[in-house]
């Protein structure tokens, strides 16, 4: 086996997905995109397929040409590190903004500094202070 890639699935948001979280991270590029041209299956100019990184992870997604009664779910989080407060601190309140908080920034037994949130996407993010 190569590697193991998260492939996230968008409904029309990913472009929108890739810049914002690209904008978040340090050390992080859209590293390629295809999109849908004249008379094929999604929207013409949307996201067929792309790939990007975050602090080297990559990721791919793409835009749905297919309507789904599923979307992204807490049951599956990107788990952050962060170095310092500052860090943990705008992460949330970026990643928050027209999302949900699911934990509450704060401290708990197992952190010092931590949140659970879902995006304006639906992506769920854990964000850890680590000590």
């Amino acid at each position: 086996m190569q590697k193991v890639t998260p492939f996230l699935m968008f409904e029309g948001q990913a472009e929108e997905a890739m810049n914002f979280y690209t904008s978040l991270f340090d050390q992080s590029e859209i590293l390629s995109i295809a999109r849908y041209g004249p008379n094929e299956a999604g929207r013409e100019g949307s996201v067929f397929q792309a790939t990007f990184s975050l602090k080297g992870q990559q990721f791919m997604c793409i835009d749905s040409s297919v309507k789904h009664n599923f979307t992204f779910t807490p049951s599956i989080s990107l788990f952050i590190n962060c170095e310092t407060e500052e860090e943990v601190d705008r992460l949330f309140k970026e990643l928050s903004q027209g999302g949900a908080v699911l934990m509450p920034l704060e401290a708990y037994p197992f952190s010092p500094r931590f949140a659970w949130v879902a995006d304006k996407f639906g992506v769920s993010w854990q964000l850890n202070l680590v000590s």
